[in-house]
């Protein structure tokens, strides 16, 4: 809210808000279906963010947070025993960006912030956070699918290599072995390439689930 006054009598008010980006709702929602938990952490005053907050469904709101307190906020949530990743892309975020387990900063946002982040999505736009948050998971899952395979492989096919076998008639010619080893290797990379599958999240542009409308004080 601006006041405008004139020789210290108000004389009327101005409103000034960001109108939320129409994918901001599509955004959140997807974020809450993979099991995260969405906070809003702000400077501005607590009637604009809570009203936001409600627009979006966001349950939990830090409004009217100075710069050097947003981290702060992190911290306390970090203290709680939880995982955060904190998304921005201005100055006063960066401190923030640093302290979470994963700060991800927009490109479109300034070069502090950018460094303090851990990720920077390269477009700027909400939906690669949801695009992020799927390939590091898919990515997460593979390795473990990778080493599970690989050492189980390794455990069974190397005793045999080694002739324990050979007393029930059971041996691995060492050319056969070879191959063998080679397979092992080609599956690992072709499972690692199905991340070439992965597709980007686009999500669903619903400007008439928000209402961008100004907010008015409550008397004058």
């Amino acid at each position: 809210m601006v006041f405008v006054a004139v020789d210290a009598t108000l004389i009327g008010w101005l409103a000034i808000a960001d109108r939320i980006k129409p994918e901001a709702y599509a955004v959140v929602q997807a974020l809450r279906a993979r099991g995260l938990q969405v906070g809003m952490v702000t400077g501005d005053g607590r009637a604009t963010a809570e009203s936001v907050a409600r627009q979006l469904h966001i349950e939990q709101v830090h409004a009217e947070v100075l710069p050097q307190d947003k981290a702060k906020v992190v911290t306390q949530l970090q203290a709680q025993g939880r995982r955060v990743a904190f998304v921005g892309d201005g100055i006063n975020d960066a401190p923030a960006l640093a302290q979470a387990h994963v700060g991800i900063a927009l490109a479109s946002g300034t070069d502090i912030a950018i460094e303090a982040a851990d990720v920077t999505l390269t477009r700027g736009q909400l939906g690669e956070v949801v695009t992020a948050l799927t390939a590091a998971r898919r990515t997460l899952s593979n390795i473990r699918g990778n080493l599970f395979w690989a050492f189980f492989y390794n455990i069974l096919l190397i005793p045999v290599a080694a002739g324990v076998a050979v007393p029930i008639g059971i041996h691995l010619n060492p050319m056969v072995a070879g191959v063998a080893m080679g397979l092992s290797s080609v599956f690992v990379l072709s499972n690692s390439l199905r991340l070439k599958r992965l597709k980007a999240y686009v999500p669903t542009l619903t400007p008439g689930a928000v209402q961008n409308t100004a907010l008015k004080p409550a008397h004058s």
